[in-house]
């Protein structure tokens, strides 16, 4: 794409990005204790269903081999 060579007839505009407002926001109202709680057992339970997944999952990411391998003989191998 080429370049216009001329200013920008609204400085103002591409100066929009530096402007900074005096203007605060009122500020939050704070968590009541309930609210507190609620949000730290919230993140328990994330972090508790986190740490399970890892326990129950890592097991099956095992590539070697298995100390406990035990071999299955199927019904008809028992010769009835």
């Amino acid at each position: 794409m080429f370049r216009r060579r001329e200013p920008v007839p609204f400085a103002f505009i591409a100066e929009a990005d530096r402007f900074r407002s005096n203007v605060t926001p009122p500020p939050r109202p704070r968590a009541t204790p309930s609210q507190i709680a609620g949000r730290t057992l919230i993140g328990l339970t994330i972090i508790a269903g986190f740490v399970g997944s890892l326990l129950f999952g890592l097991p099956a990411l095992e590539t070697g081999p298995r100390t406990t391998h035990q071999v299955q003989q199927s019904e008809a191998s028992n010769g009835r």
